[in-house]
């Protein structure tokens, strides 16, 4: 069997699978509800400041 032909299948069954069952993986680790808190911080990131600006020591030492 030449290299490419034994790659070739390879790529299309075991490494195929390999790669949906990561995506799988973290699309999971993704929307796992303990991060569910860690989201919503990073989607309030552009309206922390919305009253006032920042003070020097919160742009100084960021989270």
């Amino acid at each position: 069997m030449e290299l490419y032909t034994f790659l070739r299948e390879f790529a299309d069954s075991w490494a195929l699978l390999g790669l949906v069952i990561l995506f799988v993986g973290i699309v999971l680790y993704t929307f796992r509800r303990s991060s569910k808190n860690l989201h919503k911080d990073c989607a309030d990131i552009p309206f922390r400041h919305d009253d006032a600006p920042a003070t020097h020591t919160e742009t100084e030492n960021p989270r």
